[in-house]
């Protein structure tokens, strides 16, 4: 079933029948992604026995991530902590960024009747975990390409003006040279007020051979705009840690048929509310590659960005459907209150 085609300015969700590989070539760039695929515990067909075969069942789909999501995208990959650990060399070859690893705690209710520890040997799992990634982006200068934070130096160096001239540009006393130029851990990434200042600086008093200066195209310098653009999106609400303590999903939330769950892991609301919001804007895009009960187009759709999903069995299709269709438009008063 072909997804309906829509607006631009239209945020219900797009949900395709069928593998999300056949569709990333057609979505819009993404400014968010999150996985929620393969554990390595034979969860649904084709998910691998164990997290041996997690890096083989990823691999194409973290290359599609890698050549289509923006510069300022960020990856959530849920996942047990073995599956995680065995996909991350992955990630990281792909050009994704480790940021950080966020522990969903179930709660003690969620330790199964007979988790007999004698046997298992090891303490009951109440958790997994959702690990937050970012795009790694490299600029040339030079004839190499470097990390934001290296092209940042080299641009200014190229123009030959001393590093303390960077402080009479950006308008400051020594932070710029303290913040935006130093080459430890501290770096601080400037923002786009102050990226202009330095760029106007070395393109009028840098070595005339050399303009333009902080320029990807060698054709004219990188804008305000252009630049806070290559950095990910967070915005961190007061009291929000990296250990998440709420409860699986029970009640009016969970989808089930007669007694039993549809879905054997369906992930809260709240937890992928929080993760949108945190790394995205209103309007933005959403990916979600494997759609299960489609709650992160769910999540999205609350929160006034459009989502893409794509969900290969069936029987999750035919509920994310239903679901997806209660989903009533929005006015653009209430999303920006959101």
């Amino acid at each position: 079933m072909p997804p309906v085609k829509r607006a631009s300015t239209d945020l219900h969700p797009v949900l395709t029948l069928g593998d999300s590989l056949e569709h990333y070539a057609s979505w819009p760039r993404p400014t968010v992604i999150v996985s929620d695929g393969a554990y390595g515990v034979s969860g649904f067909p084709g998910d691998p026995p164990t997290h041996e075969g997690l890096a083989a069942w990823y691999a194409p789909h973290v290359a599609a991530w890698s050549e289509r999501a923006l510069p300022s995208a960020t990856l959530w990959f849920w996942g047990t902590e073995i599956g995680w650990a065995t996909v991350h060399p992955l990630l990281e070859q792909h050009g994704w960024d480790y940021r950080s690893c966020h522990v969903w705690d179930k709660g003690i209710a969620h330790v199964a009747g007979n988790a007999n520890t004698r046997t298992l040997r090891k303490f009951p799992v109440v958790s997994e975990v959702c690990v937050q990634y970012v795009r790694k982006v490299l600029l040339e200068s030079g004839g190499a390409r470097l990390p934001l934070k290296a092209w940042l130096r080299r641009e200014w160096e190229r123009s030959g003006l001393p590093l303390r001239h960077t402080n009479e540009a950006c308008g400051v006393k020594n932070a710029a040279t303290r913040k935006y130029f130093t080459q430890c851990h501290l770096w601080y990434y400037p923002p786009a007020s102050a990226f202009e200042g330095l760029v106007a600086f070395a393109n009028a008093h840098g070595r005339p051979e050399g303009r333009p200066y902080f320029s990807i195209d060698g054709k004219r310098p990188l804008t305000g705009h252009e630049w806070a653009s290559l950095r990910a999106k967070f915005h961190c609400d007061v009291g929000v840690t990296n250990v998440w303590q709420e409860p699986a999903v029970r009640g009016p939330e969970r989808f089930k048929e007669e007694t039993r769950s549809v879905h054997g892991n369906q992930k809260p609301l709240k937890l992928l509310d929080r993760i949108i919001r945190a790394s995205s804007d209103p309007g933005d895009v959403v990916w979600e590659p494997f759609g299960g009960l489609c709650s992160v187009a769910v999540a999205a759709f609350g929160a006034g960005r459009r989502c893409y999903s794509a969900e290969i069995a069936p029987g999750y299709h035919a509920v994310a459907s239903s679901r997806l269709a209660k989903c009533a438009p929005r006015p653009p008063a209430e999303i920006s209150a959101a």
